[in-house]
């Protein structure tokens, strides 16, 4: 069988065209996976975003930046989470949610039945029964999480050694008036487990400076909501914990914490109607401190 030249070199010739143009395609490299920070972002994003959440809810995020927030405590999809007395469930709509599929939510309630005020048996149980109305409403997202009450003058907050994280947001004060607040950082660190993370967001108090001639500046009292860092500190390191961090990512610098009716003056609350009205709501929602403390993996 013979070829006639012309057919080869054609055949040559297209194939010395086929391989240049080959050789021009560049090969895209697929995007390397994301790692398991990025896949928590996302999760918490979504939650943070979640259609669920109350519009009222959504539009104080800027004041309270609850991703920000989460991630500084190190929440992830998988774990135990217990939020104390989470009242109306404004972090609650983010973390049920958030915990559904991998994790578990947990909020701590306390119960009506062993409060001897009347005026607080009441608003204990209004709490607890809107909260329960919200998660039944709405059992796509909150169907897996659990409300549980607890006996406010023997504190027990589950199983010792069985939660990821701790959570409080704004409460610390209340404990302070209540002379509780010491049982309650004790039970945080029963039921955390070893190298588990207490986070805490509370109203801050300024720390007294001194003025000069024995003077010290004015410091509001538990009464007004805000509550002196240092004795967060204190109570938290009585019960075993360390601080690990803290984070101004809740400051609020505008706040001059002295207002007629403490924090509640402030939004979301304005207990003053519409007395000075756009004044505190220009200044936002209360400086606030929020921290970090782990158990050790050695408990003392």
């Amino acid at each position: 069988m013979s070829f006639k030249p012309r057919l080869i070199l054609a055949v040559l010739a297209l194939g010395s065209s086929l391989a240049q143009a080959g050789a021009s395609v560049e090969v895209s490299t697929p995007p390397p996976p994301p790692t398991a920070e990025e896949v928590r972002a996302g999760k918490l994003d979504a939650a943070v975003d979640g259609f669920w959440r109350s519009s009222a809810n959504s539009a104080r995020d800027r004041h309270r930046h609850p991703g920000q927030t989460l991630t500084f405590f190190g929440v992830d999809s998988d774990m135990t989470v217990v939020e104390i007395t989470p009242g109306g469930g404004w972090y609650a709509e983010i973390l049920a949610p958030y915990l559904r599929e991998e994790g578990h939510y947990i909020g701590i309630m306390l119960d009506p039945s062993l409060e001897n005020n009347e005026r607080r048996a009441a608003y204990y149980q209004k709490q607890l029964d809107d909260l329960r109305a919200k998660f039944e409403a709405n059992p796509a997202q909150y169907d897996k999480a659990e409300l549980r009450t607890i006996d406010p003058g023997q504190i027990s907050l589950g199983e010792p050694g069985s939660a990821d994280r701790v959570l409080t947001f704004r409460n610390v004060h209340n404990w302070v008036s209540a002379g509780n607040a010491q049982a309650m950082f004790n039970a945080f660190f029963d039921v955390l487990k070893p190298g588990g993370v207490l986070g805490v967001v509370e109203h801050r108090a300024p720390v007294p400076k001194k003025l000069g001639k024995g003077k010290m500046s004015h410091q509001p009292g538990p009464d007004s909501g805000y509550v002196d860092p240092r004795s967060v500190l204190a109570y938290a390191r009585e019960a075993g914990f360390v601080l690990e961090d803290s984070s101004e990512i809740n400051a609020n610098e505008r706040d001059t914490h002295d207002h007629p009716e403490g924090v509640w003056t402030l939004p979301p609350t304005l207990r003053l109607g519409d007395t000075d009205r756009e004044k505190y709501i220009a200044i936002g929602e209360s400086d606030r401190m929020t921290l970090r403390f782990v158990k050790p993996d050695k408990a003392k």
